[in-house]
């Protein structure tokens, strides 16, 4: 049984309906985050946390995997096709494609990541600050391209999707080899990677973003290895009752952050995409969303 396309259309939406608060008309999509909005570089590293095997990709337009962690297409791709861009968003890494196609569309994101250094040594995946690394690298091979005043103009107008903490939770302060649940308490790691979000907010903005779409992390309890392995239950809902807790409490914090850079930066504009209620009530009510798909 499999929900994976019906979700990334309704989150899609969703966010879209976010985003376009932002801007009616954009050149481009940039995205740096983890699984949930990676579209392929995880294929071209050394890590074991790969989507590049069936069934991932059997609805996509080959019916090939490509290292998205769907069995199609995933929220950035249905964001771009619906800002009259691409229908999908490729993967920076990826050596199908080059400068031309990424001037109107670019993914840095990689699965397995968080805001959190430490997160990424996890799996051996890619850490947020060499995604930086790689759009600092994609900048000036823009302004090649495209010329000094267009990749400006692209940078600056362009929609930056942000979709990432989860693993800094799960794979990383919950894990049994957690090093930092012996340096943080459970509040003190959430303001730690409320930080980390804020820097690396600022960064991007010193680098010329000002469309930004912030998600939150989704119902962290409710994801299906957690209720897998959640033997107390939950709520009756199998869910892990103290992770979606900790869910909805960094997500306010992020939300305040939204709040607090927008007074903050100059020109600046960022949304909270709020992923959390859309996929709790498609989780606890699915029949209100379409049911399984077989």
């Amino acid at each position: 049984m499999a929900y994976t396309t019906l979700i990334s259309i309704i989150l899609s939406h969703f966010l879209l309906l976010t985003t376009k608060t932002l801007a009616g008309k954009v050149p481009a999509i940039i995205v740096f985050g983890d699984s949930s909005v990676d579209s392929g570089n995880n294929n071209q590293i050394s890590t074991v946390l790969k989507s590049n095997f069936e069934p991932y990709g059997r609805d996509f337009y080959d019916k090939k995997p490509t290292g998205r962690f769907c069995n199609g297409r995933i929220p950035p791709d249905f964001i771009s096709e619906a800002f009259g861009l691409r229908p999908f968003v490729p993967a920076y890494l990826d050596p199908a494609f080059s400068i031309s196609d990424f001037a109107e569309g670019v993914c840095f994101a990689s699965a397995g990541t968080g805001y959190d250094n430490a997160t990424s040594d996890v799996l051996e995946v890619i850490p947020l600050w060499k995604e930086v690394e790689y759009y600092k690298e994609y900048q000036k091979k823009l302004e090649a391209y495209a010329g000094k005043k267009k990749a400006k103009y692209i940078i600056k107008e362009s929609l930056y999707l942000i979709s990432i903490g989860t693993n800094d939770f799960l794979e990383n302060y919950y894990s049994m080899q957690s090093q930092r649940s012996s340096q943080y308490t459970e509040d003190q790691f959430q303001d730690f990677l409320v930080q980390l979000a804020q820097n690396f907010v600022n960064q991007i903005y010193r680098m010329g973003a000002r469309k930004i779409s912030l998600t939150g992390v989704p119902p962290m309890g409710c994801l299906p290895l957690e209720r897998a392995t959640n033997y107390v239950g939950g709520n009756g809902d199998g869910c892990n009752e103290k992770y979606n807790n900790v869910a909805k409490h960094f997500n306010v914090m992020l939300s305040d952050l939204v709040e607090r850079l927008n007074e903050e930066l100059t020109g600046i504009r960022v949304v909270f995409a709020d992923a959390y209620n859309l996929l709790l009530q498609m989780i606890t009510k699915p029949s209100s969303y379409g049911g399984c798909i077989d």
